[in-house]
């Protein structure tokens, strides 16, 4: 049976005024989302702006989350282009006994699948004892995971490779591994991911859809019928026609500002963005359970 599995949240990040992670608050939303529904959350994933955030404030953040009564259900995003910073990371959380990572190959050049799995080889031979996800974003950092990729890291280290994050959605329909998590990383591939046998989702907008989306999941796996995933793809849908941070952060600071802070270059919708987007969600009666982070 494949590790990861249900309904995980690529969460936010919140910052204070002077635009640095507001720890506590970042945990109490992560541990909320989970209170509403997910199974786990990603945390400091590209929804978690990591690839702004620094090493330290990282570091730190993980030492606290160490203590969360949810500390089981964490997956880390390591967000570096850098490989010695990545190792770092994940050298610090093993410390704390949290061992499941997100991790994408560094953006920016080009790379062939052997360069990419000569990435994964650096990592796991200086952190044998680690779990990774991979993370298949090829808008975000140029490449793309072939199947046969995957494959080849899922057969060298299948202790420590264990799923594939698709944000791509060029894997889960074909991809096909015993004991490996499938998880594509939007809620419109849900339903269908799990008939095709995905392990579930992950995704930035189960920050504002965690109770549906697992709706979605327990009404698929106890058989029943489908009566939530058209309203869970409509909301997503709406979302998708923005940048999901600036409109996740502009949606739920509606509520909270805490969420109002943001690190540029990215932004909040302009106020026209804002209004439009908050209009299709209210034609589809749509409201955020989100809990306020006190």
């Amino acid at each position: 049976m494949s590790e990861i599995n249900g309904i995980y949240a690529a969460s936010v990040s919140i910052l204070d005024k002077n635009l640095r992670l507001d720890i506590s608050k970042t945990i109490k939303h992560a541990e909320n989302l989970i209170d509403q529904g997910c199974h786990g959350v990603a945390i400091l994933g590209s929804t978690g702006q990591a690839q702004l955030i620094s090493l330290e404030e990282k570091i730190k953040l993980i030492e606290d989350l160490s203590k969360s009564k949810y500390k089981e259900n964490f997956i880390i995003g390591t967000g570096f282009n850098s490989l010695s910073d990545t190792i770092l990371l994940m050298k610090n959380s093993q410390l704390l006994d949290m061992k499941k990572f997100l991790i994408m190959p560094p953006a920016y050049y080009f790379y062939k699948d052997k360069d990419v799995i000569n990435f994964y080889d650096k990592i796991i031979e200086n952190l044998s004892d680690c779990k990774i996800i991979l993370y298949n974003f090829e808008k975000l950092c140029g490449y793309k995971f072939s199947i046969e990729c995957v494959e080849t890291l899922a057969k060298k280290y299948p202790k420590q490779i264990i799923g594939v994050k698709d944000s791509t959605y060029n894997l889960y329909e074909n991809l096909n591994i015993d004991n490996f998590s499938i998880l594509p990383g939007s809620e419109l591939k849900l339903l269908k991911g799990l008939e095709l046998g995905c392990s579930g989702i992950i995704t930035a907008t189960c920050n504002v859809t965690a109770n549906l989306s697992r709706k979605v999941y327990d009404d698929f796996k106890n058989k029943k019928d489908q009566k939530y995933n058209e309203k869970l793809c409509n909301v997503r849908a709406a979302f998708d026609k923005y940048n999901l941070i600036s409109g996740m952060h502009s949606f739920l600071s509606d509520s909270d500002n805490c969420f109002n802070n943001i690190l540029p270059p990215l932004s909040l919708l302009d106020p026209r963005e804002k209004e439009k987007l908050f209009e299709e969600l209210n034609k589809l009666d749509f409201n955020s359970k989100f809990l306020k982070v006190a």
